[in-house]
């Protein structure tokens, strides 16, 4: 089996594992994990050849912007607080926490490598958090804050790894210049976000085409990530930026089959991506176990302790912190979401899995240092760093559902009601008021006007029949099914009209271009 052809298998594993997780109650990345792990023991299997410096670079900008499309500015600004805690102040705790126990347990790790360990370690994978966290049928509020730790942890534990690194590469250190690196990238990457998310959505008003548009914003994550970490900058920063400032501006509501293209193209792309990454770090297991013959009890101990301090401070430190959010949050009344309880903060704590920037910065690690000494304890950083990437990413991965049954913490159904209630009434507000404009300045028919008036009021009714009334509410159950026929015969006649297109391709002078136009025509018109 070449490169070429694990590729393939891990493409065609990562759409496989969406199903099987849906079936079996499991979340698809540790599926895919498992996955590559098997493969890796096998013994036709090739070993992984992928660079660790184009890692980061090709699998986190699609899928930190695939990740950006299912979030907004707003929601991060109400929640920059608990965000901060945890993407912040976490990070930094965590990565001091496990460079002091590693650089104890460790014979002759520097604390500088042990704060590149720590640093690796330290974040949340944006990607596993809420792609196990976002099938569990989570509170939106805990979706949120996960989502945001998720995304902006990168930036100051990957500022952190390379201040660390560099420590350690030329042997000297600087509490100033590293404070002034980390504020300076954070101002480059923000500085090249909106920049490019200025150019980027003026590009898309100009490119026009739906088809067009999809491929510059597959370009864009790549471009903002490359840029950013040339000026030296943060990339990831960077991504954000740009995905937030796009989400916010490019979004024009009539362009219908745009959205709905451009949303299909990046649930793809996040699901092939993230698949890929996934078994990636199950591949790379045969590497880092192969290294390590006959001291592998001795790794696997340091670990388990690391793992251990891991865990344990991201619980010691959500319970007061989120007991502070509370306070705040009750005091000044903030717009913000937070646990509500501690089933919830229960629910935060075992959400905290690590992966693929983990491994992405783990096989980063220089092999010398600047004199020309091999980098200390760098066989032994991985290995431990595999170690906690595992044991989080599996155990809590796999055991998540089922605290999340335990505990009972579940969607707030009720509040999801109202607002699709009170969207409902605001969207037929909107069409009425449209409608009133209309006639105000063109002369309609009474029928057409009544007709048009029930179509404005049936389209809230469509999306919360709770809208209407006793009275109107029997009318409207048997005027639906009466449209729900009629849609089904409507579709089961375009269907035969696609089939009688589509098989014009295969006669003899047929022009497949034009077939395909007037299939397009056929499809536009069933989609409406």
């Amino acid at each position: 089996m070449d490169q070429v052809a694990l590729l393939l298998a891990l493409l065609l594993g990562a759409v496989v594992t969406v199903p099987l997780g849906e079936r079996f109650d499991l979340p698809p990345p540790v599926l895919m994990t498992l996955a590559g792990a098997g493969v890796a023991f096998l013994p036709f299997a090739p070993m992984v050849e992928i660079s660790p410096e184009f890692i980061l670079p090709l699998i986190l900008p699609p899928l930190l912007y695939a990740a950006v499309q299912r979030t907004s500015w707003r929601q991060f600004a109400a929640n920059v607080r608990p965000i901060l805690l945890l993407a912040v102040a976490l990070v930094f705790v965590t990565t001091a926490a496990v460079a002091a126990v590693a650089h104890a347990i460790v014979p002759g790790l520097p604390i500088a490598a042990a704060v590149a360990l720590g640093a690796l370690v330290a974040p949340p994978d944006p990607v596993a958090a809420t792609a196990v966290a976002g099938r569990l049928g989570l509170p939106r509020r805990l979706v949120s804050i996960l989502e945001g730790e998720g995304l902006f942890n990168d930036v100051t534990a990957i500022v952190l790894y390379h201040v660390a690194i560099a420590a350690v590469v030329s042997g000297t250190f600087s509490w100033p210049a590293a404070a002034g690196q980390l504020v300076l990238s954070g101002v480059v990457a923000v500085v090249v976000g909106f920049a490019l998310g200025w150019v980027s959505n003026k590009l898309m008003d100009l490119l026009g085409d739906a088809t067009l548009q999809i491929g510059l914003s597959l370009m864009v994550p790549f471009v903002a990530y490359v840029l950013a970490e040339e000026l030296h900058g943060s990339g990831v920063l960077a991504v954000l930026t740009t995905a937030l400032y796009l989400a916010e501006h490019a979004t024009d509501a009539d362009d219908v089959m745009g959205r709905l293209a451009g949303n299909t193209f990046w649930q793809i792309i996040d699901t092939l991506v993230t698949g890929v990454a996934f078994g990636l770090i199950g591949l790379e297991l045969h590497t880092v176990f192969g290294t390590e013959d006959g001291r592998v009890p001795e790794l696997l101990g340091w670990g388990a302790v690391i793992t251990g301090v891991v865990v344990g401070v991201r619980l010691l430190w959500l319970l007061p912190a989120t007991a502070l959010a509370k306070k705040l949050h009750n005091r000044r009344d903030y717009n913000e979401e937070i646990p509500v309880s501690w089933r919830e903060t229960i629910i935060m704590w075992w959400s905290g899995m690590r992966g693929v920037a983990s491994v992405a910065l783990a096989l980063a690690i220089p092999l010398t240092t600047d004199s020309g000494a091999g980098f200390p304890g760098r066989d032994e950083i991985i290995f431990i760093a595999f170690v906690v990437i595992l044991s989080t990413l599996v155990l809590q991965g796999l055991t998540l559902p089922w605290l999340v049954r335990r505990l009972g913490v579940r969607v707030d159904a009720d509040a999801e009601r109202d607002l699709e209630h009170s969207l409902a009434i605001r969207a037929a507000k909107a069409a009425r008021q449209r409608l009133k404009e209309i006639e105000a300045v063109e002369e309609l028919p009474e029928e057409v006007s009544e007709r048009l008036l029930r179509g404005a009021y049936e389209v809230g009714a469509r999306i919360s029949p709770d809208i209407i009334d006793e009275d109107r509410r029997e009318w409207y159950t048997k005027r639906t099914e009466r449209v729900r026929t009629i849609r089904r015969i409507q579709r089961e006649m375009m269907s035969a009209a696609r089939h009688e297109v589509l098989s014009a391709r295969s006669e003899p002078g047929a022009n497949p271009e034009v077939v395909d136009r007037v299939l397009r025509q056929l499809d536009v018109r069933s989609l409406r």
